[in-house]
């Protein structure tokens, strides 16, 4: 019996182990592909032949890694590529609207957004991001006005319907403290 038990003890411990190699080898091998891919196009970028997706894919990398001032850069660089069609233009901006919103930079990322959904109006993601970057500039009416304007574009946006619902009950809470005095004095 306590052989058996010990058994099951060391049988269990080796199962676990394994689990736990076999999710860090997954992660080391994500982490090299991704640091490979990154190390082709920044020499592709320093030979002066890559193209605007290279610089996009290359900043995408940096968000994902929080490098947001090197993205930003590498962000404008693809903008000066005269052949990127709108719809991928809309992309890099948006691209650039998020880095300056993780650095809470929320004036350019919002500049950004804008120009975004000047190129692309009905890009959901983008009007999401707005009315984000205006939620967190509390400026609720604009915030609440962008994902109402998202869901004419996809009624069935998740993160539109859930943010508009706060944002409504925020606004509604914000402006009834206002209207109470107001009653009271007629």
């Amino acid at each position: 019996m306590q052989d058996n038990l010990l058994l099951f003890y060391l049988s269990l411990l080796v199962l676990i182990l394994a689990g736990a190699a076999f999710f860090l080898f997954r992660q080391i091998l994500r982490t090299r592909r991704k640091e490979s891919r990154i190390s082709k196009l920044q020499k592709l970028i320093k030979e002066e032949s890559a193209t605007a997706k290279d610089y996009y894919e290359l900043a995408s990398l940096y968000v994902e890694k929080k490098l947001f001032v090197q993205a930003t850069k590498l962000l404008q660089q693809a903008l000066k590529f005269k052949d990127v069609e709108d719809e991928n233009r809309a992309l890099i901006y948006n691209a650039m609207g998020y880095a300056y919103f993780a650095q809470e930079q929320y004036d350019l990322a919002i500049r950004q957004y804008k120009e975004a959904i000047k190129l692309f109006p009905e890009y959901v993601i983008g009007l999401n991001n707005l009315a984000n970057a205006y939620a967190q500039k509390k400026l609720l009416a604009q915030a609440i006005e962008t994902y109402e304007k998202a869901l004419e574009y996809d009624p069935e946006n998740p993160t539109a319907k859930r943010q508009l619902e706060k944002l409504e009950k925020r606004f509604a809470k914000d402006a009834s403290p206002e209207e109470e005095p107001s009653q009271s004095k007629s």
